[in-house]
């Protein structure tokens, strides 16, 4: 079994997280920041929103289980592809919309479909999500790591 890595950032982190658990052919996922300047970041750095860096869950799948194109679709159904730094009462750049493809397959799978939902309108607004290559990932604090799913 190839496992495959998918890298998203959708608002607070610990939502996101749970929702990919739930998806069948996810092996695995981790909890972190990326596409900031600061090394090593913690949990209170990010906060600040003058790191740069996105709460992204990464998603190990198995591909034949489960599309990278499924995996898009759980990320644009869930949360608001169309608020710049916001998601729901969460506020900063830390919670932006954000697809950080690792290989340039994920790049053009993520443009075509960010492409044929601005096409259909499905939103009612312009689409804001960041398509950008995978920086590198710091893991968050344990207390962080799925943490819905123990609360």
């Amino acid at each position: 079994m190839a496992i495959e890595i998918a890298t998203f950032g959708m608002g607070c982190f610990w939502g996101a997280e749970h929702t990919f658990r739930k998806v069948n052919g996810v092996v695995s996922t981790v909890v972190g920041y990326m596409g900031g300047s600061l090394e090593d970041p913690t949990y209170k750095d990010v906060c600040t929103g003058k790191t740069g860096h996105a709460e992204v869950v990464q998603v190990f799948y198995d591909p034949e289980k489960v599309s990278y194109e499924q995996l898009l679709e759980v990320f644009w159904e869930n949360h608001d592809s169309t608020t710049p730094n916001r998601q729901g009462p969460d506020v900063g750049s830390q919670y932006r919309s954000v697809i950080f493809y690792h290989t340039p397959q994920q790049r053009e799978a993520a443009l075509k479909m960010k492409n044929q939902l601005e096409r259909s309108g499905r939103f009612g607004r312009p689409i804001v999500t960041e398509i950008v290559p995978a920086a590198k990932f710091y893991r968050a604090e344990e207390y962080h790591q799925k943490y819905l799913d123990r609360h």
